[in-house]
């Protein structure tokens, strides 16, 4: 029962136990009829690793957005458009394909900023301000590419060097995307719970006057994890565009939305505040377990949109339950 307690106890505590559930089913179902329900095979176990980092690395930014009061509808677009600036900048000028994803990342990070001094500085609430920009950069995605898919093919040295470092590639279940997931994840837990930007956070968005009061300046923790969004968003682009070697003007679209849905899931609070990188990533890989059961289950795609919307519900609807006790 102690043991019991301080999971319950642990901020992510909850999702970790409805994680752990629904795995122990879906193994069970997978042992008992391993033919009508191939849920432990080799190949599908790594498409799922394959699918999760892009999302699970943008829900970091997301959330600790969140956590901090606020939220970037933006993230979908900034996820295409920086990859098409890699893309067309390799394209066009053949430059080492390293330097065309760190000029994404500055991309990325750069319209984070814009986010951020738009929200603090017109004082626009961020749902309104960055659904503006939103689709402002969706158009841009399709001006610049001409709605045309870009093609993304690193040719030479580089190209097994660029791959091998950041494409989905690797030994069985060691693909290099899931730990440079792992890597952010740490990066994200040792700033929400071992730095004191992540206090500021947590401050910012649990208590604006209270955060003042202790010295803490909440446009500038906000502006910064703006920042921090658009450089995530740009990075879960690369790893994307990398995988499928090609940029889509449309390939983001609902990004923003199910980075939302992952977070929410995962327990943060939608008024800030609260939240746990464990949290984070145990809700995007319960969106793709619930996708990956569906698909076994011969379910039509559009069934998931659905379930993802009463999942939502019942997370809400759960962690509010579990916060009042």
């Amino acid at each position: 029962m102690r043991s019991w307690d301080l999971i319950r106890r642990h901020k992510a505590g909850n999702i970790a136990i409805v994680f752990v559930l629904i795995q122990a089913l879906c193994i069970g179902f997978a042992l008992a009829l391993p033919e009508r329900f191939p849920y432990l095979t080799e190949n599908n176990v790594q498409v799922m690793l394959k699918r999760i980092p892009p999302l699970a690395v943008m829900a970091v930014g997301v959330g600790m957005l969140m956590i901090a009061g606020e939220f970037d509808l933006s993230v979908g677009s900034i996820f295409v458009f920086s990859s098409f600036v890699m893309a067309k900048v390799y394209n066009t000028w053949v430059v080492n394909p390293f330097v065309a994803a760190l000029l994404a990342l500055v991309v990325g990070g750069l319209i984070g900023l814009l986010n951020g001094v738009i929200v603090i500085r017109a004082q626009i609430p961020s749902f309104i301000a960055t659904l503006g920009t939103m689709w402002f950069w969706r158009g841009a995605n399709l001006f610049f590419s001409g709605s045309v898919t870009e093609p993304f093919l690193p040719t030479g040295f580089f190209r097994d060097l660029f791959c091998a470092t950041l494409g989905p590639e690797g030994a069985r279940f060691m693909q290099a995307q899931f730990l440079w997931l792992f890597a952010v994840l740490v990066l994200g837990y040792l700033t929400l719970e071992r730095h004191r930007f992540g206090n500021h956070l947590f401050a910012t968005g649990g208590n604006r006057q209270s955060a003042i009061a202790i010295g803490v300046n909440p446009n500038k923790v906000k502006v910064i994890a703006f920042v921090i969004v658009g450089v995530l968003a740009a990075f879960s682009g690369i790893l994307a565009t990398v995988r499928v070697e090609s940029v889509s003007p449309v390939q983001g679209q609902g990004m923003e939305l199910m980075a939302i849905a992952a977070c929410v899931i995962g327990g943060l609070s939608l008024t800030g505040g609260e939240g746990t990188i464990l949290g984070i990533f145990l809700g995007t890989a319960l969106l793709f377990t619930i996708e990956d059961v569906l698909l076994l289950l011969g379910a039509p795609g559009d069934y998931l949109q659905g379930f993802i919307g009463v999942l939502i519900i019942l997370a809400v609807i759960f962690n509010r339950i579990t916060r009042k006790e």
